[in-house]
């Protein structure tokens, strides 16, 4: 079964051979304090230095890092979107911290006004998002962002601008500013989603309070070993993410063609396409039987996404197949037949 349900990568970075190197040369049985700080120089540099080191922390993963802020932003609720990226509500449940949500429209939008409204209403600690968002793919734009960011600054609290699936949109044109954190995670476009790295960037002032609970080696010396590897070699890294965007077009061009005469098509700036609408599910089961596993929303907790199907990227090769399945489902429930 080929896994389209998990917003994988579904390749690898670097060569077996590239990366048997590593594990030779890996000192993993020290401490990787240097190859911390390598990192972080490495990862500033490949993003053209618009940020520091000492403004950057990292974690086991994004995850981890949404745990921290959790435990260290200040009191008050936390304010996030319904739907959103789902261990939000994981972790406020873990740490006891209050969480609230803007509920999205019948078309799955977030109206400015209403986001507004909402902050107005919960007087939130700070407010969390992802962008490009989770499920949808939608990119909110600068002014969209600005609008929040300054009404939670007037509070005293927090925007955490959540990028995991930003290098495959643009990037945001907004400055760092204390009260703006911005995560993003290497599971998706640069495929390490084994070795488990996140990055929190803000201002060295807000990186400093969260790293009051970093732990002292956030990070495995694998996982630093390959971090270094790919941000110290830009160009071949680049190269990686540009045939990562490529599948994500690929995918996007066969649901456009071929299913969106049959349901919605959601406009996508991630390595996944959104579908909804009765014959969604209809597609979703036919690829399932022809060996490709898409996300189904059919749990219970996810009431709001009852009936939408999610597909992330495959290989080239495996897309050519996709594309066949899906254009046979199609001319079978041709509309026009």
């Amino acid at each position: 079964m080929i896994r389209m349900n998990k917003n994988e990568s579904p390749i690898k970075p670097l060569s077996t051979e590239t990366l048997a190197a590593l594990i030779e040369q890996c000192d993993y049985h020290h401490y990787p304090d240097e190859a911390y700080d390598r990192f972080l120089t490495a990862y500033a540099h490949y993003y053209g230095d618009t940020f520091t080191p000492a403004q950057i922390t990292c974690g086991n993963g994004s995850d981890e890092l949404i745990q921290k802020l959790m435990l260290i932003m200040p009191d008050g609720p936390c304010l996030t979107l319904n739907p959103d990226f789902f261990m939000y509500q994981d972790y406020a449940r873990q740490v006891n911290r209050d969480i609230q949500f803007v509920d999205a429209t019948p078309e799955l939008s977030f109206p400015l006004e209403n986001v507004l409204e909402k902050i107005e209403v919960i007087q939130p600690s700070f407010f969390i998002l992802s962008n490009p968002h989770n499920p949808t793919g939608h990119r909110f734009d600068e002014r969209y962002l600005t609008a929040i960011a300054d009404r939670m600054k007037q509070l005293g609290g927090y925007l955490v601008i959540d990028e995991a699936y930003i290098d495959f949109s643009t990037p945001l044109d907004i400055a760092l500013e204390d009260h703006i954190l911005v995560m993003r995670t290497l599971s998706k476009a640069y495929a390490m989603a084994g070795l488990r790295l996140g990055v929190l960037i803000s201002t060295e002032k807000t990186i400093q309070h969260v790293r009051q609970i970093e732990h002292p080696y956030p990070l495995s010396a694998l996982t630093m070993a390959v971090g270094i590897q790919l941000f110290e070699n830009q160009a071949d890294t680049e190269a990686f993410v540009a045939q990562q965007r490529h599948l994500s077009t690929r995918l996007k061009a066969i649901l456009q063609q071929y299913a969106s005469p049959h349901m919605t098509i959601y406009p996508s700036e991630t390595n996944f396409v959104l579908t909804a609408g009765p014959q969604a599910m209809a597609l979703g089961r036919y690829v399932e039987q022809h060996g490709f596993l898409p996300r189904f929303y059919n749990d219970p907790s996810e009431a709001v996404m009852a009936g939408f199907v999610r597909y992330s990227i495959a290989t080239d090769a495996q897309l050519d197949r996709f594309e066949q399945v899906v254009k046979e489902w199609s001319e079978q429930n041709d509309i026009s037949n």
